[in-house]
């Protein structure tokens, strides 16, 4: 692969890093502190009407907010550049991700990684590609069953499969998003229906896996 095709894979993985993270501050943080300046300015004025119990009442509700706010940016900023990746691997990174989840939302993820084969750029892309995944379906309501999965494939390449209970419902944009990671780096992408279970599945060939 020539370096022009590496620099293209970069900015194509850094174009959907910024999404993603816009998409996870939106969604989280940006929501929690509209909501708590609501609660404040309403705290504001029960005080002022002398009303303390509703006072009270408003401002520990707003704490609560804020502490949520904090623990949704903690997350977000801990999954930017994850120690456990560049240290011990993906399997390592996966696996502490699965464990916030699963502490999170009372989700049961099992995680089986076989990442020998893996470059330091496809640990990247696939970490990435799992984060997302995980992060769509908690987005409608946690399952009950994530199962992770990245095998080595005859051909010498990795086929890496992700599938949940939950709601079937996903962005599109972030499933195109995949698509498009999954075709620039000559692999493939699919998101399916598997009896109640969505599967979201990325192989890459042996050329993109030793990156």
């Amino acid at each position: 692969m020539s370096d022009a095709d590496r620099l293209a894979e970069r900015l194509i993985a850094e174009r959907a890093e910024r999404r993603r993270i816009a998409e996870q501050l939106h969604d989280g943080p940006v929501q929690h502190v509209a909501a708590l300046s609501q609660m404040l300015d309403a705290t504001v004025h029960a005080i002022e009407d002398g009303d303390q119990v509703a006072g009270a009442r408003l401002a520990s509700r707003a704490l609560q907010v804020a502490r949520d706010a904090a623990e949704e940016l903690r997350e977000i900023v801990s999954g930017l550049e994850p120690v456990a990746l560049e240290k011990l691997g993906l399997e390592a990174a996966v696996r502490e991700l699965a464990e916030r989840a699963a502490a999170r939302h009372g989700t049961t993820v099992e995680v089986s990684i076989d990442d020998e084969v893996l470059g330091e750029g496809a640990r990247s892309s696939l970490f990435q590609v799992i984060r997302e995944t995980l992060d769509q379906a908690f987005r409608r309501g946690p399952p009950q069953l994530v199962v992770i999965s990245l095998t080595r494939t005859a051909s010498g390449g990795v086929d890496l499969a992700v599938s949940d209970d939950g709601s079937p419902e996903r962005r599109q944009a972030v499933l195109d998003g995949f698509a498009e990671r999954a075709k620039e780096l000559n692999g493939s992408f699919s998101s399916v229906r598997d009896g109640d279970r969505t599967v979201i599945r990325l192989t890459l060939p042996p050329s993109a896996a030793q990156l």
